[in-house]
């Protein structure tokens, strides 16, 4: 599983590095790097950036994930659910291949949607990682961490299956607007409901067994 996971990422991050050594002589002298939450573009750099914003991204993102069980302490290692962690990288590392492809697409052709492409890839990368945060287990560095998540199981675990239903419900709902034409702002504040929903659940929750004295 490991090696088969870092090989796609490897694989994927040579295919973005292939695409910018032939796409590089055509660009214009400075690439689309930020959207706004209207979609437009608010963020420039220069060509030569290309190497960095797609499959220096990436590798990076390898890089991260392949160290972060080594930096992991004791009872919150990312071990117990290995399997969920590296379906993790590699979503990131493919959405950050797609995004890589909408700065391209942006730079080289004229009028092309890349807000709603660069949000839409969003909200598939929140239906994807929303799908798996049940199985996420309490750690420092993937899932809704906050102080209540990570002073409880209970905690951690209920709020995780309800992230998993937010997150996968407000993409839905964030894909729907961006497919018929509503505004992406509209779209972002579904996707930053369905971080904020687990948040606030994670408080609630904490204080309510704090309460009743069932505190793990």
């Amino acid at each position: 599983m490991t090696t088969r996971s870092y090989l796609l990422c490897g694989a994927l991050t040579l295919a973005a590095l292939v695409a910018a050594a032939v796409a590089y002589p055509y660009l214009p002298p400075e690439i689309p790097t930020h959207w706004n939450l209207r979609g437009e573009v608010d963020g420039h750099a220069p060509a030569s950036m290309i190497f960095l914003v797609g499959p220096g991204l990436m590798a990076l993102q390898m890089l991260v994930f392949a160290v972060l069980p080594w930096l992991s302490p004791k009872r919150f290692e990312v071990e117990a659910f290995r399997g969920t962690y590296l379906y993790l990288m590699v979503v990131l590392v493919a959405l950050s291949g797609y995004l890589f492809g909408v700065i391209l697409a942006s730079a080289l052709v004229p009028g092309f949607p890349a807000g709603r492409a660069v949000f839409g890839g969003v909200a598939v990368l929140f239906a994807l990682a929303g799908n798996v945060m049940g199985r996420v287990r309490r750690n420092f560095f993937i899932g809704v961490r906050t102080p209540w998540t990570l002073a409880s199981d209970r905690v951690w675990y209920a709020t995780h299956r309800v992230a998993g239903k937010s997150m996968v419900g407000t993409a839905l709902v964030a894909l729907f607007v961006l497919i018929s034409g509503g505004p992406v702002w509209a779209a972002c504040a579904a996707l930053a409901a369905g971080l904020l929903v687990p948040v606030v659940h994670s408080l609630w929750l904490y204080k309510r067994l704090e309460r009743g004295g069932a505190m793990d």
